[in-house]
């Protein structure tokens, strides 16, 4: 089975779209499915005026109907609502194929936070956007349940996992004063990391990650430590030598950080909120509260070895299955797939 997974998030962005569909897709390899995707790298690209770290692409018609049909797809997955997202399920809808999208990001919250936009108006875009999706696959129960009570239609659950091959406790020292309250994430204003740092707590407030806010909160909170982006081993050793992560964000629909940082052994610390409850819910491997500082102070005493545990019952492989399970029950039949190459060879779609 062929699998093709129109995305606006790609490579060289840092994020949990990113890192969601290269990780499922490696596992889907091994479970007898090629995943291929259609990004910006075959586009022309600009920056967002107020995020120059993403870049968007500029799509053309029948540039996008040739690689659907060079790629000779059994299934399509739109994975985000951006200008690829839109031209592939235009393309889609013009000529009858079925589709599957993703949820990944809240961007009514997103955009509220750097505009003066209502955020109806952006969940009745987001609504227009998935409707006619076959199966718009959100990550946590809470948030399926979130989108049919907004309207959204065939809302079903796909969760997601974690490469405990890469995160695992290890010992290593990052020579910080202990303890080390760990956040990991893009530094952006959604985020709402200022919670974060605005705690007096002892030891070392350490920050992971870049984005348009950094050299702001850097000058506004000179006692925290700021290593920017880290990935792989790096990121995996920093996370084994913390003590505890702390997740201030309010909006994530999940949050995989959440599961790498349980996977190290780091009990979490977060506010009790749709993205951390649904990743952790009742198990006793971190604290959700209000009173952040509070939680992170009392998630010092959960045992190291029990975040590990929990972590290791949610692989990519998993993940990768129920992906596949929603894309093979909306994929082509034969007459679909030839639909698709005489389309994309039609040189009046770009009309």
């Amino acid at each position: 089975m062929k699998i093709l997974v129109a995305t606006d998030a790609w490579h060289p962005q840092v994020n949990g779209v990113v890192r969601t569909l290269t990780m499922m897709a490696e596992a889907a390899t091994g479970l007898g499915v090629r995943i291929d995707f259609l990004t910006p790298e075959s586009f022309r690209t600009f920056a967002l005026p107020s995020y120059r770290d993403l870049r968007l692409a500029l799509p053309g018609p029948s540039k996008i109907a040739e690689l659907i049909r060079q790629a000779a797809p059994d299934s399509i997955h739109i994975a985000t609502e951006g200008p690829i997202g839109f031209m592939v399920r235009r393309y889609c809808r013009k000529h009858g194929l079925p589709f599957t999208t993703g949820f990944h990001t809240r961007f009514p919250e997103y955009v509220s936070a750097r505009s003066p936009i209502p955020e109806k108006w952006v969940w009745a875009a987001l609504r227009a956007f998935h409707r006619g999706s076959q199966a718009v696959m959100a990550a946590t129960p809470a948030l399926v349940s979130e989108l049919r009570g907004r309207g959204f239609r065939n809302v079903v659950l796909w969760s997601r996992g974690v490469d405990t091959k890469l995160f695992h406790p290890r010992d290593v020292d990052i020579c910080l004063p202990a303890p080390v309250f760990l956040c990991v994430g893009r530094v952006a204003v959604e985020k709402n990391l200022e919670a974060f740092l605005d705690l007096d707590l002892p030891g070392t407030n350490l920050i992971v990650g870049d984005g348009p806010a950094r050299a702001k909160l850097e000058r506004r909170y000179p006692h925290a430590i700021f290593l920017g982006a880290r990935h792989g081993e790096e990121l995996a050793e920093i996370y084994a030598a913390s003590d505890v992560f702390v997740f201030p964000s309010k909006t994530d629909t999940f949050g995989l950080v959440l599961l790498e940082a349980l996977a190290s052994g780091l009990p979490i610390a977060a506010f009790p909120v749709k993205g951390p409850r649904d990743v952790i819910g009742s198990a006793d491997v971190g604290v959700l509260s209000d009173d952040l500082r509070s939680a992170c102070l009392a998630a010092l005493s959960i045992p190291r070895d029990a975040c590990v545990a929990f972590a290791a019952a949610h692989s990519w492989e998993a993940s990768a299955r129920v992906f596949i399970e929603h894309a093979r029950s909306v994929g082509f039949d034969d007459s679909e797939t030839e639909l698709v190459e005489f389309v994309a060879e039609d040189p009046h779609f770009a009309a």
